[in-house]
């Protein structure tokens, strides 16, 4: 099996309620830190989630225990939606949380925020730059032409020689006209993120 195909969660990888209950409090603690490592705040109102495998599998877990599903057909409903959210080899996947508290802020920022699910981009230290795109699932449910939503689902593909670069001193940056900003990714971040760019992990 390709390292490709492996990484998309089957039927197989989905405990039934009973078994994930006795595992659930270790592996969402692994989440939990999994997603600290994973989690890049850009200003004050963008964090962006990379997921992986695990982080995917514990959302279906989750929604299998909460709404309980208890057939295969739900959960591969479940998968279906959740798969393509786990990255290829050079590729990111990345959910963009809009931090919007009140409903204040949110009548002031999905207004202004319209396009920022196209705005986020890697700098890389090798000069070259990656740009997202929409998961093209999520794209017609989630884009609107007067105002934004405040979850987005997002995708990075990378070139051999971008992957390459992928090294300590990339930045994410959101480049869109009504909102500035960028960070450089904490080491930890840039190694998290590298496992899911190559071949092998």
């Amino acid at each position: 099996m390709s390292a490709t195909s492996s990484r998309k969660l089957t039927l197989a990888d989905i405990a039934d309620v009973r078994a994930y209950e006795r595992e659930r409090e270790a592996f969402r603690a692994h989440v939990i830190e999994l997603k600290r490592r994973r989690r890049v705040h850009v200003g004050n109102v963008v964090t962006v989630v990379f997921e992986n495998r695990d982080t995917m599998r514990f959302q279906v877990q989750e929604m299998a225990r909460v709404e309980r599903l208890d057939t295969d057909q739900a959960i591969q409903d479940e998968l279906d939606v959740y798969n393509p959210l786990i990255p290829e080899p050079a590729q990111l996947c990345a959910t963009l949380f809009l931090e919007l508290t009140s409903a204040e802020q949110m009548r002031e920022w999905l207004p202004k925020l319209v396009g920022i699910e196209r705005s986020l981009v890697f700098r890389l230290p090798d000069g070259s730059e990656v740009r997202c795109a929409v998961e093209a699932a999520h794209a017609t449910q989630l884009t609107r032409e007067h105002v934004t939503a405040a979850v987005h689902f997002v995708d990075f593909r990378f070139t051999p020689e971008q992957v390459e670069a992928f090294v300590d001193g990339v930045v994410l940056a959101v480049d869109h006209p009504a909102y500035a900003e960028a960070v450089e990714l904490a080491p930890v971040t840039v190694a998290e993120l590298r496992n899911d760019l190559v071949e092998t992990v």
